[in-house]
C-alpha cells in the first residue's frame, strides 16, 4: 500500500502531533508499506525553526524508511489568533503544492490540525481518484469556540471547513470516545468514524532509578518530592494553576514545581512566576531523550492541566506517556472530561478541578501521602493495557488499507476507471 500523510508536524519534533505522526509513519514502513509524509520544517514547541532547517523553502531526506518532504510555512514570532491563521494558511498553499509532485499514492492520511489540510485533501483525492482518510487530533473549530479565540463569521467558516472535511472523507479519525461521539454529533455517520487511539512507548517500562538519580544529580534536584509538567506550554494547558498551587506551598521547601518544556505561552508563564518569586518552580527547556527519560524517572507525580473549557477537543498525549513510565498524575482538568476519567479509570491518579489552584494543591499534598509506588503499578498495567502499539497502530493499518481498497461508488459525472 502506498501511503501519503499530509502533517504540519513531524520529526524531529518530540512532542504533540509530531511525535504521533512520526511513529505512525515508520511503523508502516516498518510494515512494508511505501510512505512518504509532506510536512514543514520543525518548529514546535518552540515556534522557532529548528536550526539546520532555517532559511530554506523546500527540502527533502529519509528517515527509518519513510521519505520527507518539506515546504515552507510562515512562523510567527510571536503567536496571536491571526498570525496563526497565517501560519496554517501559508503550510496549506505550499503542501497542496510540494505534494502535487509526489507519486500517485493508494490513500492519503490527512493530520489536522490544521483544518484548512481538507482543501489538499479534497482537491488531490478527485485528481488521483483516491480516498482519504481525516485524522482528527484536535476539533480545531469547538476548540476556538469553546476559548473564544475567533469572531463568529471565521468560526462559521471553519465549521463549514470541517463539515465539508467530514464529508468528502472515505474514514474519519480521532483519539477518544468522546472526541468520536462529538464528530458523530455534527452529522457524520457513525460507522464512518473510528477510534485510533495514541500508543504507548513500551521502552518507558524499563526506565530505572539510576536514570532518576542521574538526572537529579545532573540538574541539582537532590531529594525534593518533584511534581512536574512537561510537553506543550499554551493556552489550553493553563499553567497559571500550577504557578499559584506552588505560590500557595511556597513555604514547603521540600517540594518542587518543575516545568519543562516551551510553547507560545511559555514567555508569561515564566514571567509570572519570577513577578511571585517562587524559589520552589524551576523551568527546564525540551529534553534530549535520555533526559526525558531520566525526568520521567525521577518525577515523583506528573501532572495534567487544561482550561475548564477544553474539554473533549484534544487529548494531551503526556497522559499516555505518563502512565506508560509509571508515574501517578494528577489532573487539572474539567471532571466531566475524558482526561479525568481515564485518571480515576486507571486507579493511578486524582482530579482537581481546572483551574482551581487550591484544589490542585490538596489533591498534590493527597497524592503525596499515598504509596506511589503501587500507584505507578496501577498505571503502567493500566497503559499497556489500554494503548498497546501493536493494537493500536494495526487499527490504523486496518483503516486505512480499508478505506484504500474498498469499493467506491462514483458520481454520475465522473466515470469509472
Amino acid at each position: 500500500m502506498r501511503v501519503l500523510i499530509l502533517s504540519i508536524n513531524y520529526w524531529p519534533e518530540v512532542t504533540g502531533i509530531g511525535a504521533s505522526t512520526t511513529y505512525r509513519a515508520e511503523h508502516l514502513a516498518a510494515a512494508g508499506h511505501d510512505v512518504e509524509v509532506c510536512t514543514t520544517f520543525p518548529y514546535y514547541p518552540e515556534w522557532k525553526v529548528a536550526p539546520g532547517y532555517r532559511g530554506k523553502l523546500a527540502s527533502s531526506e529519509t528517515r527509518n524508511g519513510v521519505r520527507i518532504w518539506r515546504s515552507y510555512c510562515y512562523v510567527p514570532n510571536k503567536v496571536t489568533s491571526l498570525r496563526r491563521i497565517l501560519h496554517e494558511a501559508s503550510f496549506t498553499a505550499s503542501v497542496t503544492a510540494r505534494a502535487a509532485f509526489c507519486k500517485r499514492p493508494d490513500v492519503l492520511l490527512v493530520v489536522s490540525p490544521p483544518l484548512g489540510l481538507a482543501f489538499p485533501a479534497i482537491l488531490l483525492s478527485r485528481i488521483w481518484r483516491i480516498p482519504y482518510v481525516f485524522d482528527v487530533e484536535d476539533l480545531q473549530p469547538d476548540s476556538a469556540a469553546d476559548l473564544g479565540m475567533l469572531p463568529r463569521p471565521a468560526l462559521k467558516i471553519l465549521y463549514s471547513v470541517e463539515g465539508a472535511a467530514y464529508r468528502h472523507a472515505a474514514r474519519v479519525t480521532t483519539l477518544t470516545t468522546k472526541m468520536k461521539e462529538r464528530i458523530v454529533a455534527k452529522g457524520v455517520a457513525q460507522e464512518k468514524v473510528e477510534l485510533v487511539e495514541p500508543r504507548i512507548d513500551e521502552s518507558l517500562a524499563s526506565v530505572t532509578p539510576e536514570q532518576a538519580a542521574g538526572f537529579r544529580e545532573r540538574y541539582d534536584l537532590g531529594d525534593k518530592f518533584l511534581v512536574t509538567h512537561s510537553g506543550n506550554i499554551g493556552v489550553k494547558q493553563k499553567l497559571d494553576a500550577v504557578i499559584d498551587a506552588a505560590a500557595l506551598n511556597r513555604s514547603d521547601d521540600s517540594m518542587l514545581f518543575l516545568i519543562v518544556g516551551n510553547g507560545a505561552d511559555c514567555a508569561r508563564i515564566q514571567r509570572r512566576a519570577r513577578e511571585l518569586d517562587l524559589r520552589n518552580v524551576r523551568f527546564l527547556p525540551l529534553l534530549d531523550e535520555q533526559d526525558f527519560r531520566g525526568l520521567l524517572a525521577a518525577s515523583d507525580l506528573c501532572l495534567v492541566t487544561q482550561q475548564k473549557l477544553a474539554m473533549e477537543i484534544a487529548f494531551p498525549s503526556k497522559m499516555v506517556t505518563y502512565l506508560a513510565a509509571g508515574r501517578p498524575i494528577v489532573v487539572s482538568v474539567n471532571p466531566e472530561g475524558e482526561v479525568a476519567r481515564i485518571a480515576n479509570e486507571s486507579g493511578a491518579g486524582r482530579v482537581a478541578m481546572a483551574e482551581e489552584p487550591v484544589e490542585l494543591l490538596n489533591a498534590i499534598l493527597d497524592m503525596r501521602s499515598k504509596d506511589l509506588q503501587e500507584l505507578g503499578n496501577h498505571a503502567r498495567e493500566y497503559a499497556f493495557r489500554r494503548w498497546s502499539s501493536s493494537r493500536v497502530l494495526s487499527n490504523l493499518e486496518r483503516c486505512l488499507a480499508g478505506a484504500a481498497f474498498a469499493v467506491r461508488p462514483y458520481a454520475q459525472d465522473e466515470p469509472a476507471p
